[in-house]
């Protein structure tokens, strides 16, 4: 059974989530008002300006996608530490993990699912826990903002796209983790806040990538590919779903094809590349 996705009344190019408090017409973040009632359209706000905070971009509606990724992130860590994977870290450990990992060898083998699956297995609590809570902060403010369509786009497109990274850069290590799809979506955050005029560096988000890219670089078994490569996806897609259409009036059909395009490289990338 298919859902119709609302569309804003004032763009009816651009799908979304949220909807004015007062009217209840579905409103794009571009003509969102954040008021002490919630978030109004235009009219009902008596056309004021929106104060350009974070918390005013990103605002809107339950990040219902970034829940069930959550959910299921936990499950599958939990069934892969009741498999033997070790709670601590250290090496891959179970055959959940071994079986979900993503290595040149298994790729090459043609088990492509596991571009997908390693991005939902992860090494420990720790790196679980640090991964989810990215997630839940990333996710409670970029998915309101911008409909659950568009952002479980964009997050799937940095997963893959983390994959290839991680085997562009990693030839024999298998990797797991959801953290190539965590950086798609701070890639995707700034590109957002630039539309809404916002910058990244002042809001903080600018820091935390920048803080998240020593992290990558400096601290050993950590997938720099990975990360790099979901940060450049994430935000390649935003790019393709928000900004280009508006520079080249592209319909919605052939932007979805563009992101569906990002990830049928990427997938194609890491292929070649394991071959």
């Amino acid at each position: 059974m298919e859902t119709a996705v609302q569309t804003c009344y004032r763009h009816p190019g651009r799908e979304t989530g949220v909807a004015c408090s007062n009217c209840s017409r579905p409103i794009c973040p571009d003509c969102m008002t954040s008021t002490s009632v919630g978030m109004r359209c235009p009219e009902c706000a008596q056309q004021k300006t929106p104060i350009k905070t974070a918390q005013s971009a990103f605002s809107g509606g339950d990040p219902v996608v970034t829940y069930a990724l959550i959910a299921l992130n936990v499950i599958v860590a939990l069934a892969g530490f009741v498999g033997g994977a070790s709670a601590s870290g250290g090496s891959i450990g179970s055959s959940l993990l071994n079986d979900g990992s993503v290595s040149r060898f298994a790729i090459a083998d043609g088990d492509y699912w596991r571009l997908i699956t390693a991005g939902f297995l992860h090494a420990g609590m720790f790196h679980l826990f640090f991964n989810m809570f990215s997630l839940w902060v990333l996710g409670s403010l970029l998915e309101p903002a911008i409909g659950r369509l568009r952002f479980g786009i964009i997050y799937f497109v940095s997963l893959l796209a983390g994959s290839f990274g991680a085997l562009l850069l990693e030839p024999t290590r298998p990797t797991v983790g959801a953290s190539g799809a965590i950086f798609g979506l701070m890639g995707a955050a700034v590109i957002v806040m630039r539309r809404r005029g916002m910058s990244a560096m002042e809001s903080g988000l600018g820091l935390w990538i920048g803080l998240n890219l020593l992290i990558t670089f400096t601290v050993p078994s950590i997938s720099i590919g990975g990360h790099v490569g979901g940060l450049i996806g994430g935000a390649l897609t935003a790019f393709v779903l928000f900004e280009l259409p508006e520079r080249v009036k592209l319909p919605r059909a052939a932007v979805m094809l563009l992101a569906a395009a990002i990830a049928g490289a990427a997938v194609v990338g890491a292929v070649v590349v394991s071959g």
